[in-house]
C-alpha cells in the first residue's frame, strides 16, 4: 500500500485551491493500493491579513464517501508547527508529499518542510505550480517563490507559459519537461505539463428549475456569469463595462455577479479588525505599488453609476457548495475577462457544466480557449473587444458539446495516473 500526502489548505477552507487539493485527493485514493491524507494548514497566512478564510456557510462534506484522513496542523505564523508538520508527513513514510504552491508568501514554511523531506530519499517532492510569476512580481515575491520551490524533485504546471516561467526563475537549472508523468524520482527536474482538471465536486441538479428562479430574480433569456472571489485582477471592472454596451444593443441579456468581494469578509467595527487592516496597510505600502494595493476596489459601484441594477442580479458573498450548481445551470456562459490569469478554477468548473467561456487573450487561455468553438477570446484591457465577444457570442452560441469534446482528457483520473507513474 502506496501512501500519498497532499499538502494544501484541507475542504473546510473557502476557495478554489481547497476545491482542488480535496478533488486531487479523491482521485488519487481511486487508484489501486493508493492511501491517501491531507496535510493542511490551520492559518494559512500572516496573522495581520484582514481576512476571513475558513468556510463557514456549507453544509457539504466533499469527503463523506471517502477513507482520506485531514490532519489541520500547519499555522503559517507559528514555527514550531512547522517541524510538527514534517514531523507527522514523515510518520506517515510517503511515496509522495505534493504541495499546493499558489502564493508567493507561503514561501517561507513551506520552503522549510520540502527543504527537510527533501533529505529523505525515498520521498518525492512534489510542487504543483498555480503559478511562478505572481501578478504583483514583486522583488518579494520572486524571493518567497525561490525560496518555497526550490527544494522540489518534480514541478507540475497547468500552461506552457508556467514551465518558461520556471526556467526563467531558475536559469541555472535544468529541466525535463513531459506531458505523461514518465519520469526518474532519482533525477531533480522533472516538470509534467498537464492541464487544470475538470471539477467533479460540482454537478448539475437535474430538479433545479432554472426557468422558475430566472422569473423570481428577474433574469431575462441569456445570462452572462461571473463567479468567484472578486479581486482586481479577475477584471469585473471590465466584465460589467462591457455588458453595458452589451445591453444598450440588446434587451433580453442579464449579468449574473456571484462572489465574495476578497477583503470585506470581517467586521470592521470590531477593534481586531481595525487592527489588521491597519497593520496589514502598513506592510502593503512597504511591499507593494500602490497600484497593486486592491483593498478599495469596489467594482459593484458601477452597477449604480451605470444604471444596470434592472439587467444585473449580485450575490454578494461566498457562495456554500451546495448552492455552486443553481447559477451555472441558469446561465449561457461565463465571463473571464481576467487582466493577469493563471490556470483558472473558475474555468475548469465552467466545464463541468459544459458552459463556454469568454476570457480575454491573457495567460494560459488562449492555450485551453479555442476561439470559436468552446469559447471566444476578447483583447486585454479593450471594453469594446469584450462586449463585441458577448454579441458575437449571441449571434453565434456554442453548444455544450463543443466544451465537453475539447475537455473529455482533462479528468482526474489521467491527472491521477499521471503523477504516480513515477
Amino acid at each position: 500500500m502506496r501512501r500519498i500526502v497532499c499538502f494544501g489548505p484541507g475542504p473546510k477552507f473557502k476557495g478554489g485551491i481547497s476545491n482542488y487539493n480535496t478533488s486531487l485527493a479523491k482521485s488519487l485514493e481511486k487508484e489501486e493500493n493508493t492511501e491517501v491524507h491531507i496535510v493542511s494548514w490551520t492559518q494559512q497566512y500572516p496573522a495581520i491579513i484582514p481576512r476571513e478564510f475558513v468556510d463557514k456557510s456549507s453544509g457539504t462534506d466533499f469527503l463523506e464517501d471517502s477513507q482520506i484522513q485531514v490532519k489541520y496542523i500547519t499555522n503559517y505564523n507559528n514555527p514550531y508547527s512547522w517541524r510538527q508538520t514534517y514531523n507527522y508527513i514523515v510518520s506517515l513514510k510517503p511515496e509522495k508529499v505534493i504541495f499546493q504552491w499558489s502564493i508567493a508568501v507561503q514561501g517561507l514554511p513551506l520552503g522549510w518542510i520540502a527543504k527537510k523531506l527533501s533529505k529523505h530519499q525515498d520521498i518525492e517532492v512534489i510542487f504543483d505550480l498555480h503559478f511562478v510569476i505572481q501578478k504583483e512580481n514583486s522583488s518579494l515575491d520572486r524571493l518567497f517563490t525561490k525560496i518555497g520551490i526550490s527544494h522540489a524533485d518534480t514541478y507540475i504546471v497547468h500552461a506552457l507559459k508556467t514551465a518558461k516561467e520556471l526556467e526563467e526563475l531558475y536559469p541555472n537549472k535544468e529541466f525535463k519537461l513531459t506531458e505523461d508523468g514518465e519520469r526518474s524520482t532519482k533525477e531533480k527536474g522533472s516538470v509534467i505539463k498537464l492541464y487544470h482538471p475538470i471539477y467533479d465536486l460540482f454537478k448539475p441538479d437535474p430538479t433545479f428549475d432554472v426557468e422558475a428562479f430566472k422569473k423570481e430574480h428577474g433574469l431575462k433569456k441569456h445570462v452572462f456569469l461571473f463567479f468567484g472571489f472578486i479581486r482586481k485582477y479577475k477584471g469585473l471592472h471590465h466584465v460589467i463595462q462591457a455588458f453595458d454596451k452589451v445591453r444598450k444593443e440588446r434587451n433580453n441579456v442579464s449579468l449574473l455577479i456571484c462572489g465574495e468581494s476578497f477583503w470585506a469578509t470581517l467586521d470592521n467595527s470590531k477593534l481586531s479588525t481595525k487592527i489588521k487592516n491597519a497593520t496589514f496597510g502598513l506592510a502593503k505600502k512597504m511591499f507593494l505599488k500602490k497600484s497593486d494595493d486592491e483593498r478599495e476596489y469596489r467594482p459593484l459601484e458601477l452597477i449604480e453609476q451605470l444604471g444596470l441594477n434592472e439587467d444585473t442580479m449580485v450575490v454578494n458573498e461566498f457562495i456554500p457548495n451546495e448552492d455552486v450548481n443553481k447559477y451555472f445551470q441558469l446561465s449561457e456562459a461565463v465571463v473571464l475577462y481576467y487582466e493577469y490569469a493563471t490556470p483558472s478554477g473558475i474555468e475548469s468548473l465552467s466545464y463541468n457544466f459544459k458552459l463556454p467561456i469568454l476570457a480575454t487573450k491573457v495567460g494560459h487561455f488562449p492555450e485551453t480557449i479555442e476561439d470559436g468553438f468552446n469559447g471566444y477570446l476578447a483583447e486585454a484591457e479593450d471594453i469594446d473587444s469584450m462586449a463585441e465577444q458577448m454579441i458575437r457570442f449571441l449571434d453565434h452560441p456554442l453548444p455544450g458539446e463543443n466544451v465537453a469534446a475539447k475537455t473529455d482528457q482533462l479528468s482526474w483520473e489521467n491527472y491521477a495516473k499521471a503523477i504516480l507513474k513515477a
